[in-house]
């Protein structure tokens, strides 16, 4: 590896499964101590601790629900007390949409999705900016959104309004944050074999039917995303900001073909 992240500290929410523990991975490749979360999978972010420090970089494991500003300032607080001010920040960390249509959909489901997928991110961006104003400015922040954030799903509204939205607070951020010389982009996957498509994971049948749509015919793997995210989090991508780096194998600009 090229150490392009070397001696940075990051914070990567949802780092015990899918795409965000190949980001710590990743990033220790690189040369980053990481700060790994949990909320559901505590078996996950040990394995992720334990790739972290196999590449020769520090790693704190923390329990936290991004939806409680309570327990997002002790993840920060943690991780500067055990590894230092972090430079990096990536949320990760998301859930979702149930399937059910507006007219059927708990209100319970949509404030779940809702604060997730955006509080969370909020509460995180919050917490990073003011550590690295404290400390002089600079760094870089990653939200991982989804092709979702410009195309719909029928019954998936909470999801995709809550990447439409992770999408422009980003674009808001980079403008209030380039005088810090603070970097915000998303990156946008489409379908990624994570837990979040188990179900094609598990079935090689439902996975073949399901990447008919991608003219790449095939999903990606947490891997390719995470290489993504090692350029914008390293100096290599100081001018990028407010943008979206779609990664979807070419699945939206497939849309509209045969009708």
């Amino acid at each position: 590896m090229t150490d392009r992240l070397k001696d940075q500290v990051a914070i990567i929410t949802g780092s015990d499964s899918g795409i965000g523990r190949a980001m710590a991975e990743a990033f220790a490749a690189e040369g980053a101590d990481v700060a790994v979360t949990w909320l559901n999978d505590r078996d996950g972010a040990e394995q992720a601790r334990r790739k972290v420090e196999a590449a020769g970089r520090k790693a704190i494991v923390v329990q936290v629900d991004v939806r409680d500003p309570a327990q997002v300032e002790r993840l920060f607080r943690d991780t500067e007390a055990q590894l230092g001010t972090p430079q990096i920040l990536v949320n990760d960390a998301g859930i979702d949409s149930t399937g059910k249509q507006v007219a059927d959909m708990p209100i319970e489901d949509w404030d779940n999705e809702i604060r997730t997928n955006v509080y969370g991110p909020f509460y995180c961006c919050r917490q990073f900016i003011r550590a690295r104003r404290a400390h002089g400015g600079k760094g870089k922040i990653l939200n991982v959104t989804s092709v979702h954030q410009e195309i719909p799903r029928a019954g998936a509204a909470g999801y995709d309004a809550s990447k439409g939205a992770l999408r422009n607070l980003t674009r808001t951020l980079a403008l209030e944050l380039a005088p810090d010389r603070i970097n915000v982009n998303n990156i946008a996957p489409g379908m990624v074999l994570t837990p979040m498509n188990q179900q094609a994971v598990d079935d090689p049948e439902v996975r073949e039917q399901q990447v008919q749509s991608i003219p790449w015919k095939r999903a990606a793997q947490p891997e390719e995303i995470a290489k993504l995210a090692v350029y914008l989090a390293s100096e290599d991508a100081d001018y990028a900001t407010g943008q979206t780096f779609v990664l979807d194998g070419g699945l939206m600009m497939n849309l509209g073909q045969g009708a």
